[in-house]
This record gives C-alpha cells, sequence and structure tokens, in this order.
C-alpha cells in the first residue's frame, strides 16, 4: 500500500465529502438492516396467531404496519445509498482529473532526454488505463470498503446479541475465506504488474504503427506489422488471462463459503430451536438474511482487494515518473526581460542517450537585432546551438549568456515567450490551420493570422483549400506538402513577434524561389530582432550579419558573406557549387 500513499493528498483534498459519504452510508446501513428484524417479526407475529395469542385484526394490523416499515426502511436506504454513491465516486472523479492533471505537468516539466528514453505509448498508457485503475481505488473500492466494515460490524453486533452461539458457527468459515484472500491477493498484485506493462507495449507499438502508416504501406509491410501486433496482443492476452483465472477463484470460494455458513444457521439453529435455546424461527430466519446479506461485502472483500492490488501496480508506475527530477529547472521567481544579445563562451555538450559530442569548445556572439546564419553538413551540431538557446538542454562546459547573464540565471518561462523557433521537422497539430498558427500567439487576430501566412508565403495556398484558414489538419499535419508544413511553422513563429527568432534548416523544402520570397518578408520583420538561421544553402545566409560554419562540433569558419566568399572553405566551396546548380537549370 505505499505506493498509495500518493494518494493521501488528494483524500484530504476532499475529506469533506469523504466524510459525509461515509456518515449517509453508516445510515443507509442502518435503514437496510431493519429488513431482517422486521422478517423476524413477522414470523413472532404468525406464530401468536397461529397460538390464538392474538386476534385475526391485531394480526393483520401488526402485519401491515410491519410490512409498512420494511419498504419505508428499504426506500430510505435506497436513497441514501444514491447519495453514498454520488459522494464517494464524485470523489474518485476528483482524484482521477487531479492526477491526469498532476502526470501531465509532470510531463511537460521533463527534458528532452526523458522522451528520448521513454515511448509515446507507455507514456499515455500511464496517464490513462493506470489512472483509470488508481480511480477504481479511489472510488469503488474505498465506498465498498466502508460499506462492507459498517455492514460487518452492525450486523455482528446484531447476531451476537440475539444468538452468541448460532452467530459464532455462522461466522467460522470467514477466517478461512481472510487466509483465502490474503495468498490470492499476493499473486494478483504480481499478474496485474505484468499486465500493465504487456498494455505498454501494446499501446506503443499501436502508436508508432498509425504515427508511421505511410511508411508501412510505401514498403508493403502490412502482414509483417499485423504478424508482429497479433504476436504481442497474443502475449497480452495470456498475461490477462492469468489475472483473470487467479481473480476467478474469488467469488466461487465465497459462494461456497456462505453456502456453509447459510447450513450453519439452517442445522445449529434448527437444533437450538428444538431445544429451546431461541425463541423463534424468526432468529433463523433473521440469521439467514444477514448471512445473505454479508454475501455481497464478503464477495466485495475480494474484489476490493484485487481493485486495491491492480491500483497498487498502477501507482507505482505512475510514481515512477512523478519521481523523476526535471534536468532543467526554473529555479528564478523573478521576471526577466529579455532583449536577444546572445554569446556563447567554449560551449561542449555531449547528448546523454547517444553518448555524441555535439559541441566543441564554440564560441560566437550576436547582438541586439543581428542576425547570424549557421551552415554545416548534417551531424555538425547545427540544431544542438538552438536548442540550447532555448535551454531545452544545459551544456556540459563553458556558458550561454544571453543579455548579458547566464542563461541559467533567467527565468525560463520568459526566456521561451522570447523565442520563436521553427523546428526542422515541422510539426502540427491535428487542428485547423487557423489555430495552428494561432498557436504562437493565442490572442491573435483573423487579420494576424492572415499577415503571418502572407509574410511566410503559404496564404495562396491555404485559401485553395474548401475550407480555408478553418482546414483541419491530419495527425502531424499530414494533409499538407513538407513545405507547406515548414511555411505553417514559420508562420506560427513570426505571428509572436519574439525577440529571437530561431529557423532551423526550414526552408529545405521550398524551392527557391518561394524561399527568396520568404526570406525577403524576413529581412523586413526580423529587423530589431535577434536572428538565427540554420541552413545547408548559402543563399539563405548571404544576408546574415555573421556566419559561422560547423564541423563536427566546431566552429571552422566565422564572418560576413563577402569576407567568406573570398576566402577557401566549406562556404565558398558550398556558395560557388549551388550558383553553379542554379545556373545549369
Amino acid at each position: 500500500m505505499k505506493e498509495l500513499r500518493h494518494l493521501n493528498k488528494y483524500f484530504l483534498k476532499y475529506k469533506t465529502h469523504l466524510i459525509i459519504g461515509a456518515i449517509i452510508t453508516i445510515i443507509a446501513r442502518f435503514f437496510l438492516l431493519y429488513t431482517p428484524r422486521y422478517v423476524k417479526k413477522i414470523f413472532v407475529v404468525v406464530e401468536k396467531a397461529l397460538e390464538g395469542e392474538i386476534t385475526e385484526n391485531i394480526f393483520k394490523a401488526e402485519l401491515t404496519e410491519i410490512i409498512i416499515y420494511i419498504i419505508g426502511a428499504a426506500l430510505i436506504g435506497g436513497i441514501l445509498t444514491f447519495f453514498m454513491r454520488q459522494t464517494i465516486i464524485n470523489v474518485s472523479r476528483y482524484i482521477e482529473f487531479d492526477l491526469k492533471n498532476e502526470i501531465y505537468g509532470q510531463y511537460q516539466k521533463l527534458s528532452l532526454n526523458f522522451y528520448k528514453k521513454n515511448r509515446t505509448g507507455d507514456l499515455m498508457n500511464r496517464i490513462s488505463e493506470d489512472v483509470g485503475r488508481v480511480r477504481m481505488y479511489a472510488g469503488p473500492a474505498l465506498m465498498y470498503s466502508i460499506n462492507t466494515i459498517t455492514l460487518f460490524v452492525i450486523v455482528l453486533i446484531y447476531m451476537f446479541s440475539e444468538a452468541p452461539k448460532l452467530a459464532f458457527y455462522t461466522l467460522t468459515p470467514l477466517p478461512i475465506l481472510s487466509i483465502i484472500i490474503y495468498k490470492l491477493s499476493r499473486e494478483i498484485h504480481k499478474r496485474s504488474t505484468i499486465v500493465q506493462e504487456y498494455l505498454s507495449k501494446l499501446s506503443t507499438y499501436t502508436q508508432e504503427s498509425f504515427s508511421g502508416i505511410s511508411v508501412i504501406k510505401a514498403y508493403g509491410i502490412e502482414p509483417l506489422t499485423a504478424t508482429n501486433f497479433e504476436t504481442l496482443s497474443a502475449i497480452s492476452k495470456e498475461k490477462q488471462i492469468s489475472l483473470t483465472k487467479v481473480q476467478a477463484l474469488f467469488f466461487p470460494m465465497m459462494i461456497l463459503l456462505i453456502g456453509t455458513s447459510n447450513l450453519l444457521v439452517i442445522y445449529i439453529g434448527g437444533m437450538q430451536y428444538i431445544n429451546g435455546e431461541i425463541d423463534s424461527l424468526g432468529t433463523i430466519a433473521e440469521f439467514i438474511i444477514y448471512v445473505n446479506m454479508l454475501t455481497w461485502p464478503v464477495a466485495t472483500v475480494g474484489w476490493v482487494t484485487s481493485i486495491v492490488q491492480q491500483a497498487e501496480a498502477s501507482q507505482k508506475r505512475i510514481n515512477e515518473f512523478l519521481k523523476i527530477e526535471p534536468e532543467i529547472k526554473n529555479t528564478i521567481s523573478n521576471h526577466t526581460k529579455i532583449t536577444g544579445d546572445i554569446a556563447f563562451n567554449n560551449v561542449s555538450f555531449t547528448y546523454d542517450d547517444t553518448n555524441i559530442q555535439a559541441l566543441k569548445n564554440v564560441s560566437f556572439n550576436i547582438n541586439e537585432g543581428e542576425t547570424l546564419a549557421i551552415l554545416g553538413k548534417t551531424g555538425s551540431g547545427k540544431s544542438t546551438i538552438l536548442d540550447l538557446i532555448g535551454r531545452l538542454y544545459d551544456v556540459d562546459a563553458g556558458s550561454i549568456q544571453i543579455n548579458k547573464t547566464e542563461i541559467n540565471q533567467l527565468n525560463l518561462t520568459d526566456l521561451r515567450n522570447s523565442i520563436g523557433y521553427v523546428p526542422q521537422d515541422a510539426f502540427l497539430f491535428s487542428d485547423s490551420i487557423k489555430n495552428n498558427i494561432r498557436f504562437g500567439k493565442e490572442d491573435a487576430t483573423e487579420d494576424d493570422v492572415i499577415e503571418a501566412a502572407k509574410n511566410a508565403q503559404v496564404h495562396k495556398n491555404i485559401i485553395k483549400f474548401n475550407e480555408g484558414y478553418n482546414t483541419v489538419l491530419g495527425e502531424r499535419g499530414i494533409t499538407l506538402s513538407g513545405g507547406q508544413k515548414q511555411r505553417v511553422s514559420i508562420a506560427r513563429a513570426i505571428i509572436k513577434s519574439p525577440k529571437i527568432l530561431l529557423f532551423d534548416d526550414c526552408l529545405s523544402a521550398v524551392d527557391t524561389e518561394t524561399e527568396e520570397k520568404i526570406l525577403k518578408n524576413l529581412n523586413m520583420l526580423t529587423k530589431g530582432k535577434t536572428t538565427i538561421i540554420v541552413s545547408h544553402r548559402a543563399s539563405s545566409a548571404k544576408n546574415a550579419d555573421k556566419i559561422i560554419v560547423l564541423k563536427d562540433g566546431k566552429v571552422v569558419q566565422k564572418g560576413t558573406h563577402e569576407t567568406l566568399v573570398n576566402v577557401n572553405g566549406y562556404y565558398k566551396d558550398l556558395y560557388l557549387k549551388q550558383i553553379s546548380e542554379s545556373d545549369s537549370k
């Protein structure tokens, strides 16, 4: 149960609802337990009538009165039970809501390294399946536990006060049941953990298959992926069946033990009645009703135990992520004004997941309002520089300064709010084009959206769609071409009008003519803004105030277009090569 202690803060938060629910539960049990006592009274009245102790009219009057009491008690008990469920089950939904928000908030805080090491399907399973199982513990399991404990206490008091010896023999099977429940619970906990692990694997495989469906179809490997899915499903099914087999032992065992209790009531109660130890057959009827009333609570003990074990297994998986300390922390509470001065001083950085050193003693500086172009071959470390400016990672050595202040001494929220970032792999959400562009500025007007689209040279493409800016995109923006996705991403960045603009090879999927138009617009829009353009084209870099060339994580060239084009090296070779390719077209 130690893993479930994490939920105690939520139980304290909703303690008022839970206390009210518990009080209603106790009162409801009292009313529902009137039934067996009045059933006994019916037997007593019938026995008196048969022995001539009361007249027919008195018999009818007393019988009617008892029936009215039984119906009234049942109605009141039923209404209270309804409110009990509404109170306690609602709390479980509140806790589910809070826990999902807590997990999602933790996911938001964790660094990119975390997402490189964990699969999306597993993350989704923990916030859905695992939280769902925990909710069952916080709601139904809690409600039935209160219900069962209350019922047991009241019934035991009634039974022992009525016929102690009969009560003792009737309840003899219960200790046996407790031992069986303990043994089965441990096995359920073990198998529940395995089931949840395989559910995560299944979710992960499914999510990856759907995300990569175009590749699967292009390579014609649908039968292979279907076979792999079937194999994984079969293993998951076996684990589920293995768990279900253990869970299935609860109810037959309980029915057997409850049946045994009924036989003991009839036999021992009958012998006591014959021997004059109990005064009425109504006592036997009352005890049979008590035993049968205990049938569901006793069955619930097994069911609740199963829920608790599954919830603990799920909460353990949730806690594994909740206990992870974010690598990137916002330690500054005061707001920071970002101007755009950026300086790299002997920065080195190595990726933890691959152990590849992406940057080696990189130094450069950009003044506010200047444009820096970064060129280099694939894997030279260009994108890493942009990630470090956004503080998606922290450097291993050296320092990054913005506003002449160490980057880790800036308010992280203010830093990222001042950056407009266009990634190399343009990611769009399954929403309208308008909302995807507005994502950079939630309060943007429709005119702002259109203006940003025009500057990104994508407006003409958008208005050709049937729904125009209201066109809903497929997953990851699959509705659009590669170039259109890049341009929508550019519009999303520039609508924000940030102090710092980062473009990560975002024009690679557009033609040269469109690139020239976008760059011309960007030159106007980026005035007064610090801009960094990562590219593999010299045409994207020639108008920059400064240019650096990276090779194997090191700065091998630095200068302006005019200086670098006149010096032998990577930049000159690239420029002449692209000029030659342009002339030959």
